[in-house]
C-alpha cells in the first residue's frame, strides 16, 4: 500500500507530496523466496541468459527475482517468466503454496 506524506518546500508555501511505500510483510518476503526457489527449479540446466531473454527480461532481474531480492515483481514479469520454464500460472502458484518442487517437463525446441 503506498502512503502519502507531505513535505515541506523551504523555497515555496506549498508542500510537496511524495509516495512512501509501507515495508513488505514478512509473509510477502517470504513468498518472494518460495517464488524465486519455484522458477529456479523450473528452470532446471538452462542458463540465466536463456531463460532471462525468453522471458524479456534481463539477467540481472532474473537472478534477483530468484534470489528473493524482488519478492514483488510485476504480474507479466512473472507471466513472461513462467511461460519460458514451461510452468502454467497455476502451476507456479500451486508449488509456492504447497512448497512441492515444480512438474518438470521436457524442452521444446523451435
Amino acid at each position: 500500500m503506498l502512503l502519502q506524506q507531505n513535505w515541506p518546500n523551504n523555497y515555496t508555501d506549498t508542500s510537496i507530496a511524495v509516495m512512501v511505500r509501507e515495508p513488505l510483510t514478512e509473509h510477502e518476503l517470504r513468498r518472494g523466496e518460495l517464488l524465486g526457489q519455484a522458477l529456479r527449479e523450473a528452470r532446471g540446466q538452462r542458463s540465466m541468459v536463456e531463460v532471462a531473454a525468453a522471458a524479456g527480461i534481463s539477467t540481472e532481474t532474473l537472478r534477483k527475482i530468484e534470489k528473493g531480492r524482488i519478492p514483488t515483481p510485476a504480474f507479466f514479469t512473472v507471466a513472461a517468466l513462467a511461460d519460458a520454464v514451461g510452468l502454467s500460472l497455476d502451476e507456479l502458484r500451486r508449488t509456492i503454496l504447497t512448497g512441492q518442487t515444480p512438474p518438470q517437463r521436457p524442452r521444446i525446441s523451435a
